[in-house]
């Protein structure tokens, strides 16, 4: 004869858990701390369709969403600033979508609408962009993680930033739009060209950021100001490829400007940080790139 095993006494408190079937309950996150992150993911969806359109010979709208995934890229951290909503995960998402955006998608636009017809020196062109912007955005996060930053961190930038970057690479793009044609002789200027905006993504020339905070507009230009960017949109969206194609040429009028600037701050014409970083003793890990 078996001897019944006697069951443990039951806890009305286990017990009702057990008839519940639910596990450990999940942490709630506020839905704005998403934000940021869902504006991320857009961008880089905007920069591979960009890519795919490229592919299908849709030039104009790939340059469109190449530039669309840019401007989504350059607002989410200041959107997730705004709202509070910072995050380690947020940080790699978006160098994960900048690398994406502002390296991979412009080069790939521009190689399969003109540096494909240079061959290897195009393909090569296009790679160098892509490694310069990688190395531009690594630089970037280092000098970001400082625990004290140089003053002149606040308004100038060390090289053209990756943003700008991805405008200005698809300059020969834009001037195909406007009846230049996208033969082999043009191919390869834009090759030399593509090359040239890689070295100033990782360059060490001052370029002048607008961020710091002694910067101030007097109270009667603010409306000029306005009228001055709402005028700019207006002939952006009418003008395209020809505003593109003068914002492009002032900015890259602009940069010995910022290198000037700096010269009479400073007295040199590139950025050493040995040198100007007034002894606030940084990590040392940027000082080669």
């Amino acid at each position: 004869m078996e001897t019944p095993i006697a069951e443990p006494p039951q806890n009305g408190k286990h017990e009702g858990r057990k008839d519940s079937g639910r596990g450990p309950r999940l942490r709630e996150i506020p839905f704005r701390l998403l934000v940021p992150n869902l504006i991320t993911v857009l961008a880089i969806c905007a920069g591979l369709s960009g890519v795919r359109l490229a592919i299908e010979g849709r030039f104009e709208l790939a340059v469109g969403m190449v530039l669309l995934a840019a401007f989504l890229d350059g607002i989410d951290g200041r959107i997730a600033r705004m709202m509070k909503a910072t995050s380690k995960f947020g940080e790699q998402m978006d160098s994960l979508a900048d690398i994406v955006n502002f390296g991979v998608a412009p080069a790939l636009v521009v190689y399969a609408y003109l540096l494909d017809q240079a061959r290897s020196i195009g393909w090569i062109a296009a790679l160098i962009y892509v490694i310069a912007a990688g190395l531009r955005l690594a630089r970037f996060n280092v000098m970001i993680e400082r625990p004290v930053k140089a003053p002149w961190q606040n308004e100038f930038f060390v090289g053209v930033p990756a943003p700008m970057g991805a405008m200005l690479v698809l300059l020969p793009v834009y001037l195909g739009f406007l009846g230049v044609e996208p033969d082999k002789p043009f191919a390869y200027v834009a090759a030399a060209y593509t090359v040239l905006i890689g070295y100033l993504l990782i360059s060490r020339l001052p370029v002048w950021s607008g961020k710091s905070g002694t910067s101030r507009i007097r109270r009667d230009l603010v409306l000029p100001m306005i009228l001055v960017v709402v005028l700019y949109v207006a002939m952006l969206m009418s003008f395209t490829w020809e505003v593109l194609v003068l914002t492009v040429a002032a900015y890259l009028v602009f940069i010995p400007i910022s290198a000037r600037l700096w010269h009479r701050r400073y007295g040199t014409l590139t950025i050493e940080e040995d040198a100007h970083d007034d002894g606030n003793g940084g990590n040392g890990l940027d000082r080669s790139i």
